[in-house]
């Protein structure tokens, strides 16, 4: 009887531990985009992914001849997100989402300044061995706006890597993202459940 306690205690346990390592390859495997043909499809559901900031060079900042004038709303997928507060690296099978608003009115009840108007276009970046083994970081980027910045194609091919790789390998802070402009990013990059608000912060 005591034999047959112990076997069934080292089974149980070792079933646990398969469960979970299968788990964990899983979720490291989990992909929250879809590659057919060399073509991405339009990711959808980003805005209930983990939001990481809105950086903005406003025309009137720039001689009016700014390159990415509108405001970009940055999320990454949950997955990754896990990933990076517990390891601060990003996972293959990254993806992050940027939606593209357009600047709106200069004023509010609270003064001048930036306030977001419309939506004007969609872009993603992804980090993946499998599908870009010879990208640099094995990143690629992704742009859904049209010319006239007013529908959005079904699916996108990725820019030549000539197009973006070169600027974010030579002022991208971490693994070709500029997590230096995103401070949830920067705050969270390897911190834990501190990632996930109020309980540290360099204001502590």
């Amino acid at each position: 009887m005591k034999r047959f306690i112990n076997s069934t205690v080292v089974f149980t346990f070792v079933l646990t531990v398969a469960l979970s390592l299968t788990h964990v390859e899983t979720a490291q495997a989990e992909e929250f985009f879809n590659i057919e043909d060399g073509s991405l499809a339009r990711p959808v559901g980003y805005r209930e992914w983990v939001y990481v900031g809105t950086p903005l060079t406003p025309n009137d900042m720039n001689d009016g001849k700014a390159a990415f004038p509108e405001f970009h709303n940055v999320y990454i997928d949950p997955v990754s997100w896990k990933h990076w507060k517990k390891t601060g690296e990003f996972r293959d099978g990254t993806i992050l989402v940027k939606e593209l608003v357009g600047v709106g009115s200069k004023a509010a009840v609270s003064g001048r300044g930036y306030f977001q108007g419309n939506f004007v276009g969609l872009e993603a970046t992804i980090k993946s061995k499998k599908h870009f083994p010879k990208e640099p970081g094995n990143w690629a980027y992704y742009s859904f706006s049209t010319p006239d910045h007013k529908t959005l194609t079904t699916s996108a091919k990725a820019f030549p890597k000539e197009a973006c790789n070169s600027c974010h390998l030579a002022s991208a802070a971490t693994d070709w993202v500029f997590t230096q402009y995103y401070p949830v990013l920067r705050e969270g990059m390897g911190t834990g459940e501190i990632a996930a608000g109020g309980k540290n912060s360099n204001l502590d």
